[in-house]
């Protein structure tokens, strides 16, 4: 039922572009996904665990991006830096995750919560690994830099906080042509640039990640 799942998550995300998570119908998330209701419930047991899966897929969506860009050819630096440039623009287009990495989720989002403790565990592995429930910013920014690798997670850790800086900045206005038409990999189509954060920002990171990694010590403070 793996396909029934993802249409599932899919069809809620796309429906978030349009309608606050307290608005949106399970009966309707179905009929989009072309699925049953009791497939439905099934797969996620409520609309809280429903939120909860779809949050722990933005999770892992967004650890295998970071992970791809640490893993490119290039010098570690500039990979932690290029990490640092996509989270603010994936966080700019993605309302999830950038409740996810600042905390600041608001009223159209869902905020969800852990299972409460001795509920039933859910039949569906994929559910009961999500019925944990969401990492705290903390603890994401940590698995952020665990991705670098024990040399460099100080360095992205910096990265990513200074990125985050710019994340709870106020974001500029989505033009309708960076809607997506297909609604299936978010609220908006992500930019072609992956380099917005201003140019004075990105030399900051590189130089502190160059003076950092050939001082005698060799690591980050």
């Amino acid at each position: 039922m793996a396909h029934a799942r993802d249409a599932l998550l899919d069809a809620a995300l796309a429906a978030l572009t349009h309608r606050s998570w307290s608005a949106i119908r399970m009966a309707d998330l179905a009929a989009a996904a072309r699925v049953s209701r009791q497939t439905l419930y099934n797969e996620f047991g409520s609309k809280e665990g429903l939120a909860r899966a779809l949050v722990c897929r933005e999770v892992d969506v967004y650890l295998q991006g970071v992970r791809a860009l640490l893993a490119a050819p290039a010098p570690p630096a500039r990979n932690v830096v290029a990490v640092a440039e996509w989270i603010v623009t994936r966080a700019a287009v993605r309302p999830v995750l950038r409740a996810l990495l600042t905390g600041a989720w608001n009223e159209r989002l869902p905020e969800p919560r852990p299972a409460r403790p001795g509920a039933r565990p859910a039949p569906v592995p994929a559910q009961r690994r999500a019925d944990a429930g969401p990492p705290a910013p903390g603890e994401l920014v940590a698995r952020t830099a665990a991705c670098a690798g024990e040399q460099w997670a100080a360095g992205c850790e910096l990265a990513v906080r200074i990125a985050l800086s710019h994340v709870v900045a106020p974001p500029p206005p989505v033009t309708p042509a960076q809607a997506d038409p297909d609604g299936r990999e978010g609220q908006c189509a992500e930019p072609e640039s992956w380099s917005p954060m201003t140019p004075a920002m990105t030399r900051l990171i590189e130089t502190i990640l160059s003076v950092e990694t050939t001082s005698p010590r060799k690591t980050m403070p």
